[in-house]
């Protein structure tokens, strides 16, 4: 029954964003902190490992800012994501095992220490809705040579075991540098490049050699709201 006022309580969170304008807006109205909102919209874990969810003082917070009736996030509602008579059988993702957030440094050496890697005490966990292996890690981006797509403080889950086909977005390490890099994989006639997509990007489009080594390939994407 938890899980079931849980995910009706999400279906109306979205709902009275869609009202608010955005996120940012909702948790103004709320006097709620936006970031917070954010972890709960995107179910990332608790120190617990468990997903956030949208607790009684939160859920009376939004209903109060948005001038709702007591009880109105947890009945459906028109618009809601799922049909409550087919609830059953349109849970949301499978939350799997919480990923490190590790360095740029790290990622270029991720195939060399993943297997005796152990997370630290306060090390950032995230968990990831798309399906990937139990190696995969998260990165969190810098600078704005992916823009638009991806935007400085983004976090991108990496699968290393994915497959790296043209088009993919994918972490690289470049053998003149101890940090990994990720691009847009293009493979034309045998050869790879790494394409940045910001149009003002100088050098756009650079091709890599068999030095490089592909880290792994980018499965998910958590916006910053």
């Amino acid at each position: 029954m938890k899980r079931k006022i849980n995910q009706i309580r999400l279906n109306n969170l979205e709902l009275l964003i869609s009202e608010a304008g955005s996120a940012a807006k909702l948790a103004r109205t709320a006097g709620t902190n936006s970031s917070y909102l954010s972890q709960v919209r995107n179910q990332l874990p608790t120190k617990k490992g468990t997903p956030r969810a949208i607790g009684d003082d939160l859920a009376i917070k939004l209903e109060d800012a948005m001038n709702k009736p007591q009880g109105w996030m947890d009945n459906w509602h028109d618009g809601n994501t799922y049909d409550k008579q087919e609830y059953n059988a349109h849970l949301g993702p499978e939350l799997r095992s919480p990923l490190p957030l590790i360095s740029w440094v790290q990622a270029g050496e991720w195939q060399e220490i993943s297997e005796s890697f152990v997370p630290q005490y306060g090390d950032e966990m995230f968990q990831c809705p798309a399906k990937c292996s139990p190696e995969s890690f998260v990165l969190r981006v810098r600078g704005t040579s992916m823009e638009p797509k991806f935007h400085e403080g983004d976090l991108i889950f990496v699968d290393p075991n994915a497959s790296a086909e043209h088009g993919k977005y994918v972490v690289v390490r470049i053998d003149a540098s101890n940090e990994a890099t990720f691009k847009q994989l293009i493979i034309e006639e045998g050869s790879q490049y790494l394409k940045a997509l910001n149009p003002d990007w100088p050098n756009r489009i650079i091709e890599i050699d068999e030095d490089a080594s592909i880290c792994g390939v980018i499965v998910f994407k958590g916006e910053l709201i």
